[in-house]
């Protein structure tokens, strides 16, 4: 019997193991250079693992917006989902702390602010049974309206789009005075298009792919907030992938992320100019208008945490490391 038991467990090991696909989910149309890219870090996945992972991706938001997507996740319908901030936030609040409005103001701030919270964020995440190998760059988001915005006088009453479930941009527009729409990214266009809404705030190079910057004709020149993206896969389908195998995801998918962030940079520089030759006017916000939209947006966010929206010690240490920080560079607080 014991000679029958290992020639079976033998034959087992002997057979080829199983192919896993994990599908992903994305709004990037296929065809831009981050859909490129991922295709490319799936190949290298297919190979280093013998074929034993496959990623399969859903581009241009065919899966529906990030509630949706999330919710096929959690019923294993999809495994993996790229998410901003935002989407993120709809499982942890606290990942859209990072775009509270002129929060942080320069790449050098972010780099600093992530290094301090990024890993706390992904233990967030990893207890709402999601992985999160990596977040990238996706650049400073600008006011794009087709009305000009200098101020926060400029504001009242244009309808902005706020993408579904961001507590963060709704709370700030309200606050402004603002009618904030929700709508999913792929319906932002015609949005644009139907007058449904008149103003955006988002990266250069977001607006140029997916094609707003056809729609509006004013830039206010001042960054609004950062955005930052994240290729998150549930935790029970990576469950069905060999530690080895996780390992190589883990490690392509990481690196991944930071050529995402290096382009991210790039591309922005580049969507900027393509900006200007659409036609599209930078304008200098007014003077003090930095200080209006922080006296006006910074107690509403205080109050969210005060009302449990997100948990607000994490946003006061985010504050105070932000503070010391640029107190240690010689900076005003």
């Amino acid at each position: 019997m014991r000679h029958l038991i290992a020639l079976v467990t033998a034959l087992v090991l002997a057979l080829p193991a199983q192919a896993v696909t994990l599908k992903i989910a994305t709004v990037a149309p296929d065809g831009t250079p981050w859909m490129d890219a991922m295709k490319t870090a799936a190949q290298e996945i297919r190979e280093r693992t013998d074929g034993r992972v496959k990623l399969r991706f859903f581009p241009g938001g065919v899966m529906g917006d990030d509630r949706t997507v999330l919710r096929k996740m959690r019923i294993g319908q999809l495994h993996g989902g790229a998410f901003t901030n935002g989407g993120m936030a709809l499982v942890v609040p606290e990942a859209n702390l990072y775009s509270v409005p002129l929060l942080v103001r320069d790449r050098e701030e972010v780099a600093a602010l992530r290094a301090r919270f990024d890993d706390e964020l992904k233990a967030r995440l990893a207890e709402a049974g999601l992985v999160a190998y990596a977040f990238s760059d996706a650049g400073f988001a600008h006011l794009m309206s087709n009305h000009p915005i200098r101020g926060a006088n400029d504001l009242k009453g244009r309808k902005a789009w706020i993408p579904s479930g961001d507590f963060i941009a709704e709370t700030a527009f309200k606050a402004l005075g603002v009618s904030p729409i929700p709508l999913p990214i792929a319906d932002v266009l015609t949005g644009l298009q139907t007058g449904l809404v008149d103003t955006i705030a988002a990266p250069f190079s977001g607006a140029v792919a997916l094609q707003w910057h056809t729609r509006v004709k004013y830039v206010t020149d001042r960054p609004l907030s950062y955005i930052f993206t994240g290729l998150l896969f549930s935790e029970r389908a990576l469950k069905r992938v060999k530690p080895q195998d996780r390992e190589v995801i883990a490690e392509v998918i990481s690196r991944l992320s930071e050529e995402f962030s290096r382009q991210t940079w790039e591309n922005e520089t580049a969507a900027r100019h393509a900006l200007v030759k659409q036609g599209l006017e930078f304008l200098t916000p007014a003077p003090g208008t930095d200080r209006i939209l922080r006296d006006k947006t910074w107690p509403a966010m205080e109050a969210l945490g005060r009302d449990g929206a997100f948990d607000p010690d994490f946003y006061r240490r985010m504050i105070r490391f932000l503070e010391d920080h640029r107190q240690h560079h010689g900076d005003a607080p």
